[in-house]
């Protein structure tokens, strides 16, 4: 018989409900089959820990006085967006100094950013406000220069919008005769070695691979606190070509996630430098699946030698490699550290931390069973698949006077 939201809350309420990691719940079906599994277990939770570029933070610092309307801010050096209301700013993960790597000792190390900063704000520590502003009659004052720290803003949230990628590329570098860095690390020439980003099978939408159970509302864990989805991410694309289990076999679905920052924990946010590429942030993200029926018993048990993943060639202007995939790998052979690519061994290496998606699906078992974590029923499911939804690249057009600016 299939379950409802509501009954799987009240089981967690009443501290009955069968909740098990993702990793457990392969055991289990293994063992006992999806229609068993999916009458015994009512929960399987997931996890990731991994660089998400696609994130940031907004603030409100509250009014100096007199008042100022921010036309331009700095937090620690790093460039906040200020086209908003007076005083709210938005901080993305990927921006650096105006200074870095340009003009210091050290160019290309990238040693901080608004990654940084997001941690810093979540460690408790002191962060340094500069702001500019052109003055009004109603915001007076030009100029500000103070110490924020997180407790004494008004409101403080992070807002990703695109997290969680449902499985990616394991990038290499074919071409280059040098070695090419990148979001996906340092790669080195020859296919000298092969990197990857997914949990795999702890992965949230790797385990719900057409998105039956997460939409706008579902209740996650993010950054060590509770957050939300609130919409699809960015660049999310469900139309990409799948295994006979739903699996994708390359970067999928994403997630618009958002959550109070004030209740985060620095262990799960975490500011982080790539060399010769930028900054970006380190997120802990989890979501607890309910087991409504088979098919999502079934699904949850997916296992990394399930998952395949395409080799990606980044030495020539990915995304746009000639041929396509050098061919596709399991992350069960990329968790071995060494994959064979046209006849090579070439040893890998994971940006997602697998311990740490682990101890993050671990936790959230903890919280569902506990009775601190509630499941939500979705307002609306993500796109899949019948959407015809795909991710688009940009269509340049040369820049012509005579063509309006709406034509």
């Amino acid at each position: 018989m299939p379950k409802t939201y509501d009954e799987i809350n009240a089981k967690i309420k009443a501290g009955e409900a069968v909740v098990v990691t993702a990793e457990e719940m392969i055991g289990i079906v293994e063992e006992d089959g999806a229609a068993k599994a999916a009458e015994r277990v009512d929960v399987v939770t997931t996890g990731t820990f991994a660089p998400m570029c696609s994130s940031g933070a907004f603030i409100n610092t509250g009014h100096a006085h007199p008042r100022l309307k921010i036309q331009k801010a700095w937090l620690n050096d790093v460039s906040a967006y200020a086209g908003l209301a007076a005083v709210d700013l938005y901080i993305g993960a990927t921006e650096v100094p105006d200074d870095d790597p340009l003009n210091r000792n050290h160019p290309g190390e990238f040693r901080y950013g608004g990654g940084h900063v997001i941690e810093d704000l979540v460690a408790g520590r002191n962060v340094r406000l500069k702001a500019t502003a052109y003055g009004t009659d109603c915001y007076p004052r030009k100029d500000l220069d103070t110490w924020i720290k997180l407790e004494d803003l008004n409101e403080a949230f992070l807002c990703n919008p695109r997290n969680a990628y449902q499985n990616y590329n394991v990038a290499v570098n074919v071409h280059a005769d040098r070695p090419i860095y990148t979001y996906m690390g340092t790669l080195q020439p020859g296919i000298g070695n092969a990197n990857y980003c997914s949990a795999g099978q702890l992965s949230p939408l790797l385990n719900d691979p057409h998105y039956r159970t997460i939409g706008i509302g579902t209740r996650i864990f993010l950054g060590g606190a509770q957050g939300y989805v609130f919409w699809q991410g960015t660049q999310h694309n469900p139309t990409v070509a799948r295994g006979e289990n739903g699996v994708p076999k390359g970067g999928a679905g994403t997630l618009s996630v958002v959550g109070d920052l004030k209740a985060m924990d620095p262990e799960w946010i975490r500011g982080v430098s790539f060399h010769g590429y930028g900054v970006s942030l380190n997120v802990g993200l989890g979501i607890p699946i309910p087991v409504l029926d088979e098919e999502i018993a079934r699904f949850t048990a997916v296992r990394d030698e399930d998952i395949v993943a395409p080799i990606t060639d980044y030495s020539r202007g990915y995304p746009y490699s000639e041929g396509g995939p050098l061919g596709h790998v399991s992350y069960a052979e990329l968790r071995t550290g060494e994959i064979e690519v046209d006849g090579k061994k070439v040893p890998t290496a994971s940006l997602s931390s697998y311990p740490k998606a682990r101890e993050i699906a671990q936790i959230l078992k903890e919280q569902v069973q506990s009775g601190q974590f509630l499941l939500n029923r979705p307002a609306e499911l993500l796109p899949g698949v019948e959407s015809g939804l795909t991710f688009k690249g940009l269509k340049e057009r040369p820049f012509d006077e005579g063509v309006a600016a709406d034509g």
